[in-house]
C-alpha cells in the first residue's frame, strides 16, 4: 500500500468516515507510535527496522492466507513502513534543525504534492495540495492567489459581457483587473461576488461551516439564493452560513483574513476545524484529533514559526499531549 493510500485512510478518520475495522487498526497503529519522537533513530537502527518490516511481509503474508487478514496484515506493515520512514525523516531534520537553529521549519519538499492543472472544455482547473499556494494571473490582467487545498476553474478566454470563476472548494485572494463593461464574478457555493475593480478573499472549505467574503478595496456585491445581495465596503466582509442560509455583514482584521499569503496562523476564537485546516494548509500535514476536547475558540498569533513551535503551543494551551510524525500531527488528552 502507498503511503498516499494511507494519509488517505488518515483523512477518512478525521472525518469519522473509516469503517470499524480501519479504525481498529488506525488506533492500535496510533498506540504503538508512543514517544518514539523523543529519541531519534540512527541510519542503522533505520535499516535494521526496515528488513525486520521486510522479514514480516515475508513471514505473515502468504498465498494461502484469507482475504481480509491479506488486507489486514498490510495495513499493518504499510503503517510500520510510514513510521519508520518518519523516524528517519525526523533524524536528519533535527540535525539540519541544530545546524541552523535560526531558520523556519517548512514542510519536506519531497512530500508535497505540485500544483495540478487540468485544461478541458473551454476551463481551466487549479487545484492546490496541502502546502502549497499558487498565483495566477488571467488573460485580462486580474491576479489570483490561491491558497492550499484550493480547487478552482476558470475558462481559458473571457467572452461575452461577464468575467465568471468558480471557487469550487478552499481560499483564494483576488485583485479584479478594472473592466466596467465586463463584470468580475466570483462563485463559491450558494455565493456570488462581484466586483469591477476590486480585492477581495473568499474562503468556502467545505468542512467549514460559512462561506466568507472580505473585502480589501474597491466595492463588491455579495449574493445569494436566499435573500438580497449585501454590498461590501473596505474593512467589510459577509459570512454565508450553509446551515441556517444566512448572510451577515461584519468587520475584519485584514492579518487575520490574508496572512495565509505570508505564510503567518492567525487565530481569533477559531474552531478546531479552522485551526486544523490552516495547520494542515501552512505545513502539509495531517492533523488528527483523539482528544475529547473537540469544541474550541483558540486565539493565537504565529509569524513564520515551525510546525513543533506552533503545535506546542496550541497543546499547552489546550492542555493536551501531541506527537509529530513526517507528515502527520497526533492530539491526544495529557
Amino acid at each position: 500500500m502507498e503511503q498516499d493510500q494511507i494519509r488517505k485512510i488518515l483523512e477518512r478518520y478525521n472525518e469519522g468516515q473509516c469503517t470499524p475495522e480501519e479504525t481498529a487498526v488506525i488506533e492500535e497503529w496510533f498506540d504503538s507510535i508512543g514517544d518514539q519522537y523523543t529519541s531519534p533513530k540512527n541510519e542503522r537502527e533505520i535499516q535494521a527496522d526496515l528488513a525486520a518490516v521486510q522479514r514480516t511481509l515475508i513471514n505473515h503474508i502468504q498465498p494461502a492466507t484469507p482475504v481480509r487478514r491479506l488486507m489486514r496484515s498490510w495495513y499493518y506493515v504499510a503503517a510500520a513502513v510510514t513510521v519508520l520512514v518518519a523516524a528517519g525523516a525526523w533524524f536528519f531534520q533535527q540535525k539540519q534543525r541544530a545546524a541552523n537553529p535560526s531558520s523556519p521549519e517548512q514542510p519536506l519538499a519531497g512530500n508535497i504534492a505540485r500544483t495540478s492543472r487540468i485544461v478541458a472544455d473551454g476551463f481551466v482547473t487549479v487545484n492546490t495540495p496541502k502546502g502549497n499556494q499558487e498565483h495566477l494571473v488571467l488573460e485580462d490582467g486580474s491576479t489570483i492567489v490561491l491558497n492550499a487545498s484550493t480547487r478552482l476553474r476558470y475558462p481559458e478566454h473571457f467572452t461575452g459581457s461577464s468575467r465568471d470563476i468558480y471557487l469550487e472548494e478552499g481560499e483564494a485572494w483576488f485583485d479584479a483587473a478594472p473592466k466596467p463593461e465586463n463584470a468580475f464574478t466570483v462563485h463559491a457555493g450558494n455565493v456570488s461576488t462581484t466586483a469591477l475593480g476590486t480585492t477581495f478573499n473568499v474562503r468556502a472549505y467545505p468542512h467549514e461551516q460559512q462561506i466568507t467574503v472580505a473585502l480589501l478595496t474597491g466595492k463588491v456585491k455579495v449574493a445569494t439564493d436566499a435573500q438580497a445581495p449585501v454590498i461590501l465596503q473596505p474593512s467589510e466582509q459577509a459570512s454565508f452560513d450553509r446551515r441556517s442560509l444566512q448572510l451577515v455583514k461584519t468587520t475584519f482584521n485584514a492579518e487575520e483574513t490574508i496572512g495565509w499569503q505570508k505564510g503567518y496562523l492567525v487565530f481569533k476564537d477559531a474552531s478546531y476545524e479552522q485551526v486544523r485546516i490552516a495547520i494542515e494548509n501552512r505545513y502539509g500535514v495531517t492533523v488528527i484529533n483523539q482528544s475529547d476536547k473537540k469544541d474550541w475558540t483558540y486565539t493565537g498569533n504565529f509569524r513564520q514559526e515551525t510546525l513543533a513551535n506552533v503545535i506546542e503551543t496550541i497543546c499547552l494551551t489546550e492542555s493536551l499531549s501531541y506527537t509529530i510524525g513526517k507528515d502527520t500531527v497526533l492530539l491526544k488528552n495529557k
